[in-house]
């Protein structure tokens, strides 16, 4: 066995068994839980919402066992189990162009893995969803829907993925530098449109039209210096019965956006709160932050790739031939491959800086519009949303990038009565 070969397997032995812990350990802290509700929640949450919350949040941590069991062998069969050189082979005989083969080979291996998801996917819709209450849609809009993201995927993917293949060919050995401004131009250039022309591929947009909350919702706007392309309501019940808000966009495209579901179940204030909340990533910065960070890292992804793609031994220990390859594209498919189960330990690192930026815009929140309300707005928003008022501290530090209920509930107090 090859030295690499040794250091994947060892490295994906661990992932694996800590991902499985992790969610074990999960299931058994809920459970532990699930028969009294929080101090700090008594008196908004009943028991009975504290359990449907339990019992919704273990049968999804149950299903992610599947999930973890068929990434990781997926990826053994793609990789030491001779799946890439069977496409390769495959391909081989009808595209003797080294670009046209590695595009084929790129796109048919995430089609194969993308179908072999759908199953969960579909259980987790018409299955978990529906047990609880949650899901709006029918088997006809699943498929529509599962259609049209891969169009989109197709449009958008396609054309950045010949140009990264492109560049990684005819670049010469900095090919990776050209690789990663493309990379941002085609990131900044999908945040521009998203607003305007790919959400409302899949979501029906409206104006905001309750007069009174637009009032008040363009007053805290213009004291916190937001300016954005309009107010909208998205049809989110269509499909299920989560709520959210968020705003979107790029420049002079920002909007602010609520899911119908949340305007009906919050009032006024609350509803003030949860978007002073939003505004204070936009306030502090933290798109910005997230994306510079984003590109940075890939930036050094990119580099490693440039040295992984001349090794042999890269190749060889994941049971690739090298012979058999167009190297930049199958150099390209295995890092992406391989690098989750190689970074997994680092997640709690981005994590932790996600839920940072989520106290600061608590913080913001709290100081332009009111602790309370948002208090009041999250609670509302964590019973109806079945989310687990008692996560495993551990589990929640891997993958939880918002602060548990009662760490966030209780900052927000603090602030209140400062």
């Amino acid at each position: 066995m090859q030295t690499f070969t040794a250091v994947f397997l060892v490295t994906l032995l661990l992932t694996f068994c800590a991902r499985m812990w992790l969610a074990t350990r999960h299931i058994h802290h809920v459970l532990a839980h699930r028969d009294s509700v929080p101090a700090n929640f008594s008196s908004r949450i009943n028991l009975e919402a504290h359990q449907k919350a339990a019992d919704y949040t273990c049968a999804k941590t149950r299903l992610g066992y599947v999930s973890i069991l068929l990434e990781t062998i997926l990826l053994l069969i793609f990789t030491l189990g001779g799946g890439l050189n069977v496409l390769t082979a495959f391909w081989s005989d009808w595209l003797n162009d080294p670009l046209a083969h590695g595009m084929a080979l790129i796109i048919s291996a995430m089609l194969l893995m993308s179908l072999a998801g759908i199953p969960i996917s579909y259980y987790r819709t018409f299955v978990i969803e529906q047990q609880f209450g949650f899901n709006k849609m029918t088997p006809r809009m699943f498929l529509k829907d599962l259609a049209s993201r891969t169009v989109l995927g197709m449009l958008l993917g396609i054309p950045l993925l010949f140009s990264v293949l492109w560049l990684m060919e005819k670049m010469g050995t900095n090919w990776w530098v050209y690789v990663w401004l493309a990379w941002m131009g085609f990131n900044l250039a999908v945040l521009a449109i998203y607003p305007t022309w790919i959400a409302p591929l899949f979501n029906k947009f409206t104006p905001l039209e309750d007069a009174p909350l637009k009032v008040r919702i363009e007053q805290l706007m213009q004291k916190c210096g937001f300016k954005s392309s309009g107010l909208f309501v998205m049809d989110g019940s269509r499909r299920s019965n989560h709520g959210n808000a968020y705003f979107t966009g790029f420049g002079k495209t920002k909007r602010i956006v609520f899911f119908d579901t949340l305007l009906s179940r919050l009032d006024g204030s609350e509803i003030e709160a949860v978007l002073a909340h939003e505004l204070g990533h936009f306030k502090r910065r933290h798109v910005i932050k997230r994306i510079l960070w984003t590109f940075a890292m890939s930036l050094v992804f990119l580099w490693m790739l440039g040295y992984l793609m001349q090794q042999d031994w890269f190749y060889r220990g994941l049971g690739v031939s090298v012979s058999a390859i167009p190297s930049t594209a199958m150099a390209l498919l295995l890092f992406f491959l391989i690098m989750p189960a190689f970074t997994f330990l680092f997640q709690p690192m981005a994590s932790l800086y996600s839920r940072k930026h989520e106290f600061e815009a608590d913080e913001y929140a709290a100081h332009n519009a009111s602790a309370n309300d948002l208090i009041r707005a999250l609670v509302k928003l964590y019973q109806d949303n079945a989310a687990t008022l008692t996560p495993d501290p551990l589990h929640s530090a891997f993958y939880d990038t918002h602060p548990p209920a009662a760490m966030r509930i209780a900052r927000l107090q603090n602030l209140a009565h400062n």
